[in-house]
């Protein structure tokens, strides 16, 4: 029955796809969006139903006007999810068995849910102090750190969109309901000297796993970055300098991996400063473009009653070669390092704390992130068509350290819940190999259609949790229609 839902929404999205332009009453324009994805679980074994299967859609409407001096957007959503399992969560350190578990946990231990809410809402003031390239947008919007400035580029842009922007913080848009921003955003760039400023101030919305987008939370965030790109045509690339101050002055209790009686007992606030930046560049050779990506970020503040100090770091290069020119393959690989904390019982809190990011990007097979993770990759992309693109990634992952937990999570995204879940391995370091591979093709400006599997290979850490099966495999069927 679930298939034959999932089944029937795509055909839906296809026959609609012959539909023609947006609407536009007046200077008003109206869009829209329905996506509609079948998600196929089979996790590690546990004490709990690891093999289920859910279907989980996003509809969205949208309003927006763009004047001289103004423009302004009003977006709803609704996502709807049906067939969640009601029996995927285990007793501690199991826990949820896949997303499935995630979603029914969130929605009240609701096997369907659905809710409308303002997905968006803000008015943008342009032309600002004299200067056509500065603007303030105030209100509800969508945004992503990194994504501040876009490269000429096409090789540049297409490695910021994968591998580096929403690191920090993003919307969590790969998950049904998402998350949005309340606050402000500042954005000016210089023609000359091809510099962009960034600042944000605001509040993360309710949402993600939670179909309920309504309010938002007692979180908060500062950002500011500066922008450059270098160099043109054969060679060229982009610099980013960043800051972030992060406060979480919910009273929920923290993840981290000190004895549950002492943190029980620190509901301190969370103040986390984190500042770094990234480097790419690009060049042409006679053998293909090559690239290269630097990111990284250290961090320090308080962790409640602790104090906090971390770090991350991702090297990685990528060759386009010109062999199979009708395949247009893209190899690329690396290694990606985020602390973990060496000893519970001192007052240092040492695990990289990931902020509001979207995980998915990093972890295709979202069943770890970037927190005590140590992540060797490589990535192979086919691009045989425009409408086409192939792409299969490899991942030996392990803990950091082995004295900290397994994390995985994406930020806040309820009043009552922290966010992110930890396991305790019991002194395992190796987490397992993961082996992916997706298709995405566009069948026209309206219509897009995706595939996916996973399979992860559980080694010591995974068997100290799941002795009763380490494998892992996960998948999806997916359609998006634009109007």
């Amino acid at each position: 029955m679930l298939l034959r839902r999932s089944l029937l929404l795509c055909l839906a999205a296809t026959l609609w796809a012959a539909d023609p332009a947006p609407l536009k009453p007046g200077s008003v324009t109206v869009t829209g969006s329905l996506r509609t994805r079948l998600e196929l679980w089979d996790y590690f074994q546990g004490n709990a139903d690891n093999s289920y299967a859910f279907s989980g859609n996003t509809f969205k409407l949208s309003f927006a006007q763009s004047l001289k001096k103004i423009d302004w957007q009003l977006e709803l959503e609704a996502p709807f999810l049906l067939g969640l399992p009601s029996s995927a969560i285990a007793p501690a350190p199991q826990l949820q068995l896949g997303l499935g578990g995630n979603y029914y946990a969130a929605n009240k231990n609701h096997k369907n849910a659905g809710m409308l809410f303002p997905k968006q809402g803000y008015v943008r003031f342009k032309n600002l102090f004299g200067g056509a390239n500065q603007s303030i947008r105030l209100g509800r919007f969508e945004w992503m750190d990194g994504a501040e400035a876009t490269p000429k580029d096409a090789t540049l842009a297409a490695l910021k969109r994968d591998r580096i922007n929403q690191r920090l913080i993003g919307p969590f848009g790969w998950s049904n309901a998402g998350r949005s921003f309340d606050g402000f955003h500042y954005t000016a760039n210089t023609r000359k000297s091809r510099l962009n400023y960034t600042v944000v101030s605001a509040l993360p919305t309710r949402g993600a796993f939670q179909v309920d987008g309504w309010g938002n939370l007692k979180v908060g965030f500062v950002y500011g970055s500066m922008t450059g790109q270098v160099g043109q045509g054969r060679s060229a690339g982009e610099w980013r300098a960043l800051a972030v101050y992060y406060q979480d002055w919910r009273h929920v209790l923290k993840t981290d991996n000190r004895p549950s009686a002492i943190r029980q007992r620190d509901f301190n606030n969370v103040r986390v400063g984190t500042y770094g930046g990234h480097y790419i560049h690009k060049w042409d050779t006679s053998a293909g473009a090559v690239d290269i990506m630097l990111w990284g970020v250290l961090q320090n503040g308080k962790w409640g009653r602790q104090n906090h100090a971390a770090g991350a770091y991702d090297l990685e290069a990528g060759w386009q070669p010109k062999v199979l020119p009708k395949l247009k393959p893209w190899l690329s690989g690396g290694h990606s390092h985020t602390s973990g904390d060496s000893n519970a019982g001192d007052n240092t809190h040492g695990s990289f704390f990931q902020l509001l990011p979207t995980p998915r990007p990093f972890a295709r097979f979202p069943f770890y992130n970037m927190m005590n993770n140590d992540d060797t990759f490589g990535i192979l992309t086919l691009r045989p068509h425009k409408s086409w693109t192939i792409r299969t990634e490899f991942h030996a992952l392990r803990l950091a350290n082995r004295n900290d937990l397994w994390y995985v999570g994406g930020g806040a995204f309820q009043p009552w819940t922290f966010g992110y879940i930890g396991r305790n391995t019991s002194g395992a370091r190796s987490l397992a190999n993961q082996y992916d591979a997706s298709v995405d093709y566009t069948v026209n400006a309206h219509l897009a259609v995706s595939a996916f599997f996973g399979y992860a290979q559980g080694k010591a850490a995974m068997h100290a949790i799941y002795p009763k099966g380490t494998d892992g495999r996960f998948g999806y069927l997916e359609a998006t229609y634009k109007f």
